[in-house]
């Protein structure tokens, strides 16, 4: 029982982080193609995406922590 709960914990946790690194991969490509183009006002592009970029961020990092507090808390 043990086992398994410690392989779902590592895959949750490594499923997590592969999309926290993809989701960050793509904004971060969005802000630097909107930083270079001519025509897209760089204000408009940070401010359409600095929410959504915290959104995700909080929400992963939470969801983590929960993970690992959870882990911890039934290892006691």
């Amino acid at each position: 029982m043990e086992d398994s709960r410690n392989k779902l914990t590592f895959w949750v946790t490594f499923m997590v982080s592969a999309t926290l690194c993809l989701c960050i991969l793509g904004m971060v490509s969005a802000f630097l193609l909107g930083l270079w183009a001519k025509e897209v006002d760089n204000a408009e592009i940070f401010s359409m995406l600095h929410p959504a970029f915290q959104t995700i961020i909080g929400g992963f990092i939470g969801l983590l922590a929960g993970v690992k507090l959870s882990q911890n808390q039934d290892e006691k």
